[in-house]
């Protein structure tokens, strides 16, 4: 009985084998899906068809996994939609909007931030304050003022002394020529580059100072349109070839254009110019001192020292009866001193040394009772008066290297000797003997003594400031 009821159960076995085996694998999966859901094998299910089984594990399945794992959010239109862009990013506030004390100070906003692009470095901070709208209160540099006509405000001042701006564009155009409003325009010791912009339009414009800068090419003809200008500074440059000659007739208190590289002959209508000061030092200025210098009545200083002047002095430089600086040192100019010298009473700093002058140094030039300094080192005088060798003994007349016999540290003779086998003589030597102020060079200045000792203090010359890069005094 017992093998009968073991024969039943094999032969059980085998039929659910078979039922395993021919796709009812629907049993399994319920079985896993148990296991999933965590509800165990605790019996067989009913048996149900294979596209039901399939779709119950389908969506179990799909279930259980998705209660397990988050998935990335779609960011990508489906394709089943219609076609939509991604949304724009919002638009950025708009800037605040600048009000200007005066419609003259928003026209030059534009062109003051435009400079201030270009400046690459600014050692001393100054374009940090170039912000916003108050331009007459807190723009360093510059000053306003009431433009004329109007109760506008307007860019009056442009002051740029030593700030040592540079950058690799740093120029002036579109900058200077676009302050319409400008009377004053100082940039001492900067680094602009290029040449002058036309300055034309710049009517009120009466001081223009770009000294010790970079500026090349030739000398800025546009100066000449200029018409109010009175004070023009274009030393330590390297501006070229020639001054034109209608600068001679500006009416300009100031002139500096030494250390340049200009090349050319003093122009004959040099005496047209109604300057104080005048530089023409460190550049290559030839030939004779024009005798219209006479005609620059209010003329103070003037400087031609190192440069290639050649000839005689004209006598009319006595004329410049208000001159307290003449310095021509440095030069190959010949001759001897002219007589009307002594008509010079304001002179204090004299300066002919390093030159070809010869002959006696009139003692009526030694009666100047202003004189601080007469150079004559370096000539080939020969005679020396009593009253000059008095201005020798206090220090106030150097004539070192030169062809006095009987005074120490003078060239030798064989040198001197050469010298004089040389013709030597001037145009209108006659007029070497001139004297325009009517004194008389045999008088005897019996006060001289006194107003030795009530001689003044010499005041501290403007010109020879101009031969310092750095701007000059007071400026």
């Amino acid at each position: 009985m017992a093998s009968i009821s073991s024969l039943l159960l094999f032969l059980s076995l085998l039929q659910l084998h078979c039922t395993l085996s021919t796709g009812n694998n629907h049993i399994i999966h319920r079985k896993s899906l148990e296991i999933i859901s965590g509800s165990g094998v605790g019996g067989i299910p009913p048996p149900m068809s294979s596209s039901t089984a399939s779709s119950s594990f389908s969506s179990t399945a799909s279930s259980s996994i998705a209660s397990s794992y988050t998935f990335p959010q779609n960011t990508t239109t489906s394709s089943a939609g219609p076609s939509r862009s991604p949304p724009k990013p919002p638009k950025s506030p708009p800037p605040p909007q600048l009000t200007f004390a005066s419609p003259l100070l928003k026209k030059v906003y534009p062109v003051l931030q435009a400079f201030k692009k270009l400046v690459e470095v600014d050692p001393k901070n100054i374009l940090a304050s170039w912000n916003g709208s108050d331009i007459c209160g807190k723009y360093r540099g510059l000053e306003c003022a009431m433009f004329p006509g109007t109760k506008y405000q307007a860019v009056a001042s442009v002051q740029f002394n030593g700030f040592n701006f540079s950058g690799k564009n740093l120029r002036l155009d579109n900058f200077l020529d676009k302050l319409d409003t400008v009377t004053i325009f100082h940039a001492n010791s900067n680094n602009f580059l290029g040449s002058v912009p036309k300055v034309s339009n710049l009517k009120y414009l009466f001081e223009l100072d770009l000294s010790n800068n970079k500026l090349t090419g030739e000398f800025p003809a546009s100066v000449l349109k200029a018409t109010n200008l009175t004070f023009l500074d274009l030393r330590f440059n390297t501006f070229s070839g020639s001054v034109p000659r209608q600068v001679f007739n500006l009416d300009l208190d100031v002139l500096f254009i030494n250390n340049n590289n200009l090349v050319q002959k003093l122009p004959h209508n040099l005496g047209s110019i109604t300057a104080l000061y005048l530089t023409f030092a460190n550049n290559r200025f030839t030939g004779p001192i024009p005798a219209s210098i006479g005609n620059i009545k209010y003329l103070q200083e003037v400087l031609f020292l190192n440069n290639q002047l050649t000839g005689c002095l004209p006598y009319q430089i006595g004329k410049l009866n208000r001159a307290t600086v003449f310095d021509v040192g440095y030069n190959n100019l010949t001759g001897p001193i002219p007589y009307s010298f002594g008509c010079l009473d304001k002179m204090e700093q004299f300066n002919l040394a390093r030159n070809k002058f010869f002959g006696t140094i009139p003692e009526i030039v030694c009666e100047i009772s202003s004189l601080k300094n007469l150079s004559l080192s370096y000539n080939f005088f020969t005679q020396v008066g009593p009253k000059c060798r008095n201005l020798i003994k206090r220090n106030i007349l150097d004539v070192r290297m030169n062809c006095i016999l009987d005074l120490p540290n003078q060239k030798t003779p064989l040198e001197c000797a050469n010298f004089f086998m040389r013709k030597l003589t001037c145009p209108n030597s006659k007029s070497m003997f001139r004297i325009p102020c009517g004194k008389n060079p045999n008088r005897v200045r019996l006060d001289q003594e006194q107003l030795e000792d009530e001689q003044a203090q010499a005041s501290s010359p403007v010109s020879y400031w101009a031969l310092n890069p750095d701007r000059i005094q007071n400026r």
